[in-house]
């Protein structure tokens, strides 16, 4: 029986790749800027690799999925504060990835936690670590308390937001640069080595697990990604203010190239490193910038006028909340994919009747579904008849769980390139999603302005 390890994507990776060579392992293709899902051990030919999204990785442990893994203590402290009876042991910490998990609040807001505790108003608690939120306001006997779970840009938010954000950071002087001020820390971000309890009690894993333990490891200072913060506020907008959110990540470079078609100057609109609240050149309005995928739950919440994302996630919003508010007022037609539903190659199904026919066969008892795409996968399983399914959900490089830890993938795809260079085939597409301007149907306020803003991007066309 092969020994399984996970281990991480993004900014842990390198310094991973570091230890891993240094201790002899021998991974025939994991490095920093690696794409390879499943790199091959020269050392130890019976042990399986695999390549996650750090998040994932602490659950994917859990589960017996894999026996050990290696990722942010913080992922860890999330899942068990929700859950402190799951099959996961903290081994050793790595010594690298140092930093903290900050309770903050805005530099403009002067409150303290002691304030928090004393008022009767609710506390909004903005963050990608929904467990650990509700863990410390309960902790903190907060009368009231609403925690807002987000993907990322969680420093965005407060003050007008949000009162508080809970952030990982490698230093306060890190969460200063992003208008932030720390008012506690309830954890740290130190890459850990991780274990399946049930591995540990009935598996032998001293071959892979002795050079780990055995490893002095000196501290590599990370930098996680910095995101300045521009030294303005929400709070005192002018009636009418246009709150507009533009998107990070992958559509940032077609927005990029949007904004200047249509003549519009932008300051600290960076691509790869963006301002969290840029300058517009577009009168009486103002932006920050967060997740795509976020965007369709805050215009719904009103913190937002306008969106740019994608329909896509408008889609996957409203499947969760059918009666919102939110609606697409522009298509931007840039930033073009198709929502695929993908198997292994190895599975010998060639479309979404191939796969029915297999199903009833009875060669797939269970089928599990990952995707990014929660209420879209868990929509098109049900339509489709694909009972029984589980949803796995992933929160990127989703790729590398066909085949071992998912039968099926809703993925997006430009071309497909990235699919079949893991082994990957397409069998049914469930739409096709570009760009979108999004907004509240229930907004009361400066509809004039609006169309004004709306008019301007279509100059981008």
């Amino acid at each position: 029986m092969k020994l399984k390890l996970a281990l991480p994507k993004g900014w842990l990776q390198g310094s991973t790749s570091e230890l891993l060579d240094r201790i002899g392992f021998g991974l025939d293709d994991y490095h920093e800027k690696s794409r390879s899902y499943r790199p091959l051990s020269e050392k130890y030919p019976d042990l399986f690799t695999k390549v996650f999204h750090e998040k994932d990785i602490a659950i994917q442990v859990a589960l017996g999925n894999y026996d050990l893994g290696i990722c942010g203590l913080d992922w860890v402290d999330e899942l068990l504060s929700k859950y402190p009876s799951d099959a996961v042991l903290k081994i050793k910490n790595l010594g690298y990835g140092s930093g903290n998990v900050y309770v903050a609040a805005s530099k403009f807001s002067n409150i303290t936690i002691d304030d928090l505790k004393a008022g009767s108003d609710i506390v909004r608690i903005t963050t990608e670590y929904p467990n650990l939120a509700e863990a410390y306001a309960l902790k903190q006997r907060f009368r009231r308390f609403m925690v807002l779970p987000v993907l990322g840009a969680a420093e965005v938010y407060p003050p007008e937001n949000a009162e508080l954000a809970i952030i990982a950071e490698t230093s306060k002087d890190e969460l200063y640069a992003r208008g932030l001020v720390p008012l506690d820390a309830i954890g740290i971000t130190n890459a850990f080595l991780i274990a399946n309890r049930d591995s540990m009690e009935k598996l032998d894993l001293s071959g892979v697990l002795g050079p780990l333990l055995k490893e002095n490891i000196a501290e590599i200072k990370l930098a996680r990604p910095s995101k300045k913060a521009a030294a303005t506020t929400w709070g005192l907008l002018a009636k009418g203010t246009v709150r507009l959110a533009l998107p990070d990540g992958h559509q940032q470079k077609h927005t990029i190239r949007l904004l200047e078609r249509a003549g519009i100057e932008m300051n600290g609109y960076l691509q790869g490193e963006p301002d969290c609240r840029p300058e517009i050149g577009i009168d009486g309005t103002v932006v920050k910038v967060i997740r795509p995928q976020d965007m369709p739950l805050q215009v719904a919440n009103a913190n937002f006028d306008l969106a740019i994302t994608g329909r896509d996630w408008l889609l996957d919003h409203l499947y969760k909340f059918p009666s919102s508010p939110v609606e697409e007022l522009l298509d931007l037609g840039y930033g073009k994919v198709r929502i695929l539903l993908v198997v292994h190659n190895d599975v010998p199904v060639n479309s979404l009747v191939d796969l029915k026919e297999t199903m009833k066969s009875g060669k797939l008892a269970k089928i599990r579904v990952a995707s990014e795409y929660i209420n879209i996968a868990d929509k098109y399983a049900r339509d489709n008849h694909l009972a029984p399914y589980r949803i796995v959900p992933t929160w990127g490089a989703s790729e590398s769980f066909l085949p071992e830890d998912a039968d099926l993938l809703i993925e997006n795809a430009e071309t497909g390139a990235t699919l079949a260079k893991n082994n990957l085939k397409i069998i049914d597409t469930l739409m096709e999603s570009t760009a979108c301007v999004i907004g509240n149907k229930n907004t009361a306020a400066g509809k004039d302005k609006i169309a004004q803003v709306l008019d301007i991007l279509k100059r981008g066309f």
